[in-house]
């Protein structure tokens, strides 16, 4: 922004400013969540990406719960639903009709497992969502506030000369053209995290599935309880 945008700013009405500086902070909100969210979803693919690695090359159901809290992913969503996924398993152990109820029952636990990491994943996205759709709005209301404020002007001047003009009107389209900063940034970042949001839905149904595999099979061998990653069996 150089001197001259300054000024014009400096000059502008209260309303206009008070609009400038809510743009602003809309936009220094929005960078915050973006990079905050792209770390968050970053560190939480490498994550998903090692579980179902391990889930794949595991020996067996009590080996690959064993790498989930050893692998450095103790606190990835994958954990979280191997945790619900057995402790719903020993449940239906110690009822004895495992067999008989253990896809259903499980599925519907991974399944609520799966909206529970999404939910908790997407927080925040509103707000970006929001920002996208108001940020416009909000800076065209302080561009009209701005003309409206330059033709009150005119009329007391008596003169509608292009130097009469132009410091207003000037003044009121910074108001759009902040909006539309604010905006386009964070419609892009909102779509692109919403797409990575759903790539990793799916490798966390993916897990699921493979954690349900193993659950079946140690249904299938073995009448003891299982020990949850970080719970009790």
């Amino acid at each position: 922004m150089d001197s001259g945008m300054l000024q014009l700013v400096a000059q502008a009405t209260p309303v206009a400013k008070a609009v400038l500086l809510m743009l602003v902070v809309m936009s220094l909100g929005s960078w915050a969540i973006i990079c905050a969210k792209w770390r968050m979803l970053e560190r939480t693919r490498r994550g998903i990406a090692g579980g179902i690695a391990d889930a794949l090359s595991a020996s067996g159901l009590a080996d690959l719960l064993q790498r989930l809290e050893r692998g450095g992913r103790g606190s990835s969503p994958l954990r979280r639903m191997a945790r619900l996924g057995v402790d719903e398993f020993n449940r239906l152990a110690s009822t004895g009709d495992a067999d008989r109820l253990l896809a259903d029952n499980v599925r519907r636990t991974l399944r609520h497992g799966v909206g529970e990491e999404i939910r908790r994943l997407s927080r925040a996205l509103p707000l970006l969502a929001t920002t996208a759709n108001t940020a416009p709005f909000i800076g065209l209301f302080g561009t009209v506030w701005g003309v409206m404020h330059s033709f009150q002007a005119i009329g007391q001047m008596k003169s509608a000369s292009l130097a009469t003009v132009a410091p207003g009107i000037s003044e009121a389209l910074i108001a759009t053209a902040l909006g539309l900063a604010v905006a386009i940034p964070a419609a892009m970042a909102y779509n692109v995290l919403l797409g990575r949001l759903a790539t990793l839905e799916g490798q966390c149904i993916s897990f699921a599935g493979l954690l349900l595999n193993r659950l079946q099979h140690e249904a299938a061998t073995h009448a003891a309880g299982l020990t949850a990653p970080g719970g009790r069996g």
